[in-house]
């Protein structure tokens, strides 16, 4: 399969994004849940650029290759603490908002929101949405993974 665009993205786009990269890494999460959580969006949505981007990130943030390996299957692993259980049950609530999913119940909100604080939150929540947003381009596109941004 080969992409469908082979262009240099916009500048004003890419000013856009170190913003709104900005914005997430100034709200006190850890670097390596925030790559968990982009992961696991990435996995949901089938985005292979953005599964191999997150895994190279939390590589370089520390994030161990057992953990990493089992991020698909975060559920029935002892390999996270609660704080990123509830991230990561956000992560898919929230994308998987298609086909008549539920999205975020309060029984989500309210374990994640017992974990963080409101800053972190907003970082947690915008983490989520970049992550969808990059998958839809990439998936629409068919960028192909190998490439780290």
């Amino acid at each position: 399969m080969e992409a469908r665009m082979k262009s240099a993205m916009n500048p004003d786009l890419a000013t856009a994004i170190q913003h709104l990269y900005k914005a997430i890494h100034a709200g006190g999460v850890d670097q390596r849940l925030l790559s968990l959580i982009h992961l696991r969006g990435s996995q949901i949505n089938g985005c292979s650029p953005c599964v191999f981007a997150s895994i190279e990130a939390a590589r370089k943030a520390g994030e161990t290759e057992e953990r990493l390996h089992n991020v698909v299957a975060w559920r029935e692993t002892p390999f996270f603490t609660d704080e990123e259980r509830a991230a990561l049950e956000l992560t898919e609530a929230a994308t998987r908002i298609q086909d008549g999913a539920p999205g975020v119940t309060d029984e989500i909100w309210d374990s994640v929101a017992d974990q963080f604080t409101e800053e972190q939150l907003g970082a947690i929540i915008l983490e989520i949405a970049v992550t969808n947003f990059f998958n839809r381009i990439n998936r629409t596109i068919r960028e192909q993974a190998g490439k780290t941004w």
